[in-house]
């Protein structure tokens, strides 16, 4: 049975900023570079006609950097395929859709995402569950994953903040 969980950040910027953050290919080059991934890399970016942002990454970490529960059920390192779609903004919101394959291990992520107004910014929350399909332990493990992904988006939040505010947001 999936793991669900609830996840939010705030940014000190408008709606339409943040998109227009996500639909940058330098935004995703930087983001990136400063995951802390060992291998990351932006396989496609696209913004339809219609302003859809498409986006696909992959990140890997190496095998000895992982918990041992983890690694135990891996075939090599980590690797993470990721998908985003992003709606246009419309009545000040954006829409949103992370999808994520773990393609050593039989684990995945899907996610509904929602860009809001509020005071002195915008607030991205994410609905996420979290599936590790492996007996007796699955359970154990996507807890460990649930703990990541809360870290994980902090540490976005944190990059997409400063993104925001810096000169490389123009």
């Amino acid at each position: 049975m999936p793991r669900s969980l609830d996840l939010s950040a705030d940014y000190p910027a408008a709606v339409e900023r943040v998109f227009a953050a996500f639909g940058d290919e330098r935004y995703w080059q930087a983001r990136l570079a400063d995951s802390g991934a060992d291998i990351a890399t932006l396989n496609s970016m696209s913004v339809g006609t219609d302003g859809t942002i498409t986006v696909t990454t992959t990140q890997s970490l190496y095998r000895r950097r992982l918990p041992a529960l983890a690694a135990q059920f891996l075939h090599g390192n980590l690797e993470v395929v990721r998908h985003e779609l992003w709606h246009p903004v419309r009545e000040g919101a954006s829409d949103g859709e992370v999808r994520a394959e773990v393609t050593s291990a039989p684990a995945s992520l899907s996610s509904n995402a929602r860009l809001t107004p509020r005071a002195g910014g915008s607030r991205l929350t994410v609905a996420a569950a979290v599936r590790v399909n492996v007996p007796l332990v699955g359970g154990k493990i996507e807890g460990v994953i649930a703990g990541a992904l809360g870290e994980l988006m902090a540490a976005e939040q944190r990059f997409t903040t400063v993104w925001l505010t810096g000169d490389n947001s123009r």
